[in-house]
């Protein structure tokens, strides 16, 4: 790996980290808790399906973007952990009962799995466009 190559990768992989912490932040982190229902008691929360849906979506334009531009073998680890540890850090100042470790562990999985999936077919994506040498 040359010094350009890696100046790339690395640059590429602090931009792509600052970026997925910015989208858990601009859909998740200003989440103040849970709501209860006047009526009929029911607690939801903390977060609306429409924060969960936004993130889910830009968190997949992340990775499409991220696997046509660098390795999605760069792109999956570095917004895995980034992903999760924004969400951790926020869970657990927020939780008195400890269980935000097991929402962290489902987060990482679930992350692990979409950024793989997306960033892979972005690259194959890119790979099989006609008149594209293999890169």
């Amino acid at each position: 790996m040359n010094l350009t190559t890696w100046t790339r990768t690395a640059l590429g992989g602090l931009i792509l980290a600052a970026v997925t912490v910015g989208a858990w932040w601009a859909w998740l982190g200003w989440e103040s808790g849970y709501k209860v229902d006047p009526e009929t008691g029911a607690t939801s929360g903390p977060y609306a399906p429409w924060q969960v849906g936004g993130c889910v979506l830009t968190l997949a334009l992340i990775a499409a973007v991220g696997g046509w531009l660098l390795s999605p073998w760069l792109v999956a680890p570095v917004m895995t952990v980034a992903f999760t540890i924004a969400w951790a850090a926020h869970a657990a100042s927020t939780d008195d009962s400890g269980l935000w470790a097991v929402g962290a562990a489902l987060v990482l999985v679930g992350t692990a799995a979409g950024t793989t999936v997306v960033s892979v077919a972005a690259r194959l994506v890119r790979r099989r466009r006609p008149g594209r040498s293999a890169g």
